[in-house]
Order: C-alpha cells, then sequence, then structure tokens
C-alpha cells in the first residue's frame, strides 16, 4: 500500500468516470509519445497503460509512489522518472503529448516549464485547481485574465473542458478541479521578440489597475504614449494586441 502525503499536494484521483473523460479528451489527438506527471497511485496511469504503439514514461517525485507503482504494473519498468517534472530534461527527443493530474502547489510552475519545451509539446491534458485552469483559458476582458493568460495564450489554444468535483478524489480537495487542453498554435503570435512580448505582458498586468499609459511609460516612447489603446488596462487588450504593441516598444 502507500500513503498520502500533504507535503506534496497529493490528492489522487477515483472518479472512474471522470478518469475515462480524461483518456477520451486525450484519444481526441494522434500521438505517439506521452509523458503523465505524477501519476502517484496510477489511477489514470492504468488506463494510459493500455494504450497501444505508444512511448510512455511518468515522471513522480515520490519514491514510495515509484515503488509501489512499479511492483503492481510490470508493464512501467524503465518508464518511470524519479524526480520533480520542474528539474527534469525533456524526456523525448521528438514530439510528445503531457498529460497530468498536476500538483496544485506548483501547477503554474508546471505550465511555464511546458511552455520551453513548447517546441516538441504540440499537446497538453492538465488537471488544474479551477483557478488555475480557468486563468489559463480566460479570454481578454475577464476579471481572471492575466499573465498566465496572455503568456499560455500565445503559444496554445487553451480550451476549458470540463469541472471535475472535490469527491472525485481521495482526499477531497478543499477547492474544485478543472480539466483543460492545450493545443498548440498553428500560426505563431507575430512579435518583435518573444523576449519583447513577455517583458510587456507582465509589466503590464504588474499594476493592472492602472491605465497602460501608467503602467507602460518605461517601455515606449511619450508621443506612442498618446494612441488611445495606452487608456485601456491590460485586461481589455487581446493576446494579438500585445503582439502589435512589441513593435512599438522602445527596446
Amino acid at each position: 500500500m502507500y500513503t498520502l502525503k500533504k507535503s506534496l499536494g497529493q490528492h489522487f484521483l477515483k472518479d472512474e468516470l471522470i478518469i475515462q473523460k480524461i483518456v477520451d479528451a486525450l484519444k481526441a489527438n494522434s500521438f505517439s509519445r506521452l509523458l503523465e506527471v505524477g501519476p502517484g497511485a496510477g489511477a489514470l496511469t492504468k488506463e494510459l497503460i493500455k494504450l497501444t504503439d505508444i512511448d510512455f514514461k511518468a515522471v513522480e517525485l515520490d519514491r514510495e509512489k515509484v515503488d509501489y507503482l512499479h511492483k503492481k504494473y510490470e508493464v512501467l519498468k524503465d518508464k518511470i522518472i524519479e524526480a520533480s517534472f520542474l528539474d527534469i530534461e525533456m524526456p523525448f527527443q521528438e514530439s510528445f503529448t503531457v498529460i497530468g493530474n498536476f500538483p496544485y502547489n506548483i501547477s503554474t510552475q508546471i505550465l511555464f516549464k511546458i511552455l520551453e519545451w513548447k517546441e516538441h509539446v504540440p499537446v497538453v491534458i492538465g488537471m488544474f485547481q479551477k483557478e488555475v485552469a480557468d486563468r489559463a483559458a480566460s479570454p481578454s476582458g475577464s476579471k481572471v485574465y492575466g499573465v498566465l493568460s496572455a503568456l499560455i495564450q500565445a503559444y496554445y489554444d487553451v480550451e476549458y473542458l470540463f469541472d471535475v468535483p472535490a469527491e472525485s478524489f481521495n482526499p477531497p480537495p478543499k477547492v474544485v478541479s478543472g480539466v483543460i487542453r492545450l493545443t498548440r498554435r498553428q500560426e505563431p503570435l507575430n512579435v518583435k521578440s518573444e523576449r519583447a512580448y513577455w517583458v510587456l505582458v507582465k509589466t503590464a498586468f504588474n499594476q493592472r489597475r492602472k491605465t497602460l499609459r501608467n503602467a507602460l511609460k518605461s517601455q515606449f516612447t511619450a508621443e506612442v504614449l498618446t494612441d488611445d489603446i495606452f487608456k485601456k488596462r491590460a485586461e481589455q487588450l487581446s493576446i494579438e494586441d500585445f503582439a502589435a504593441l512589441t513593435f512599438r516598444m522602445q527596446s
């Protein structure tokens, strides 16, 4: 058997209907390599290893869970990377899909790690705390649209798939969860540079209560700042608006 570790934010999925919905969402896209993040006790893993012609790997930090999975599923021999997802090297040299019931305490960091691998990761199916899932999928104009939304959506189309209630887990978390699908954009966002876009988005949302004219005065000349778009606040700009503004930045 195994124990649950609060220090690792472990909440293990037990709802078979939800597990099947996640697997169905995964199957909507073709793939030949798959990385599961945080398999835990294997609720999702047991279904993923049934997929045929797939090169499967999982990354799990908890030694006890690694030992448990190895004993329960012989097919996982040499398939589990014992480490934190945030610390590993890219597990495949070619394109691969990422799936997981992501630990809530590092879920935003996980998304930014995936952005580092975006050239190799066309699809992500992830379960997050609903708050994080909502922010990742939120369109401009929403109260929860922010840095995470604008940075993720620059590279991926984000689709909110469904809620997962607390009772679907053992132990039940104190929050509702949400499953989202990230599909890499067919056409990359047209920006002056990736760095310029990230600096602009982070600076704009760092003072989201201010108009862009005040929040971004260090990034643009006084003449450019007279444009009407700078009367708006950060959450009112689409990712395309931010992208267009990168070409007008001072540096």
